[in-house]
């Protein structure tokens, strides 16, 4: 037997704004009819407990961002568990964010809660 391997060329996302050792992560259920990218700034639903894109206009909780996604999460179908990140530095830059939020509108909340916003992030 011989062993095999591919591999692919990895392009940064610069998402991760400084000291990798801080980061959190824990497992969540994106709800169904959302198709997220990674850097998705993530509102929970008070009844439900899952997860959407955080938008300024909702009512049902997901309107105070809570957590950052870590990986890309196509819910179109069905919910799914996906990776987000509950702690740590993050480019303000590389974030996707919801209707109505801005970066100067979410970067309090999300710092109490143990997620930095950095301005930019070095080549």
């Amino acid at each position: 037997m011989s062993a095999s391997f591919t591999s692919d060329a990895y392009t940064p996302d610069k998402l991760l704004g400084g000291n990798e050792q801080l980061l959190v992560g824990q497992k969540v259920t994106i709800i169904t009819g959302q198709n997220l990218v990674r850097g998705a700034v993530l509102g929970k639903i008070t009844a439900s407990g899952k997860y959407n894109l955080s938008l300024s206009g909702a009512t049902d909780g997901s309107q105070t961002p809570d957590l950052i996604l870590a990986e890309d999460a196509d819910a179109t179908g069905a919910d799914i568990e996906a990776l987000a990140y509950a702690r740590g530095d993050f480019n303000q830059n590389a974030l996707t964010i919801g209707t109505a939020h801005t970066i100067a509108s979410i970067k309090e909340g999300l710092r109490v809660k143990g997620i930095t916003l950095v301005d930019s992030v070095g080549a």
